[in-house]
């Protein structure tokens, strides 16, 4: 990665500042959800974020590493915000969970389909062509599922069947959202939630 120093040209004219970096990385975030790793140029992402080729070099030593930084840091900010959701959820814990698929269901129908996991597009690409990549999603991942599983204890305090259940939540939500988005219903989302809130439950009361 390059300098980010704000202010610095980009020899266009362009003015380099936090706010050009941050533009970027949303555009490209928005792109390679939609369309994909290999689906996205950097002209269409400079197009949308009213940058320039130029200062995507500048930030970024190319189109591997602005992918990179999208999938870390957008995973990141999307794995905080499913723990805030599930915190901010019912009291019990089982409710919350079925309370965020739900959540989820409404986010995906709002976006007309074209939004869902920040990372899930770009893995499914990556998993056998771009080891850099692949190991940047599979971090992700793993982090979620860390996260989550620490969650899971209040449903479940034997931390193996936490780590069970946080997977299970995590592979239903990402299979939901594929036929969620190729179905054009939320339907999926919201079945997925029904069977985790089931699976919990059951863990919870055995």
């Amino acid at each position: 990665m390059n300098s980010n120093g704000g202010g610095e040209s980009n020899g266009s004219g362009e003015s380099n500042g936090t706010g050009t970096r941050e533009r970027i990385l949303t555009a490209a975030a928005a792109l390679f959800r939609r369309q994909g790793y290999t689906g996205t140029g950097l002209k269409q992402i400079a197009a949308e974020s009213r940058a320039r080729v130029g200062s995507i070099y500048h930030f970024f030593d190319g189109k591997d590493a602005l992918t990179e930084e999208v999938v870390r840091t957008g995973g990141a900010a999307y794995g905080a915000m499913v723990l805030a959701l599930l915190d901010g959820g019912p009291d019990d814990p089982v409710d919350a969970l079925g309370a965020a698929f739900e959540q989820a269901a409404v986010d995906i129908a709002l976006t007309d389909y074209a939004d869902a996991c920040p990372i899930a597009t770009v893995a499914l690409e990556v998993a056998s062509t771009n080891e850099p990549l692949r190991q940047a999603t599979a971090d992700v991942f793993a982090s979620w599922l860390d996260v989550l599983a620490a969650w899971c204890r209040v449903v479940v305090d034997d931390p193996d069947s936490a780590r069970d259940l946080a997977t299970a939540v995590v592979c239903a939500l990402e299979g939901a959202f594929v036929l969620a988005r190729a179905m054009r219903d939320p339907e999926p989302i919201l079945a997925a939630g029904r069977s985790v809130t089931l699976l919990a439950a059951a863990m919870r009361d055995g």
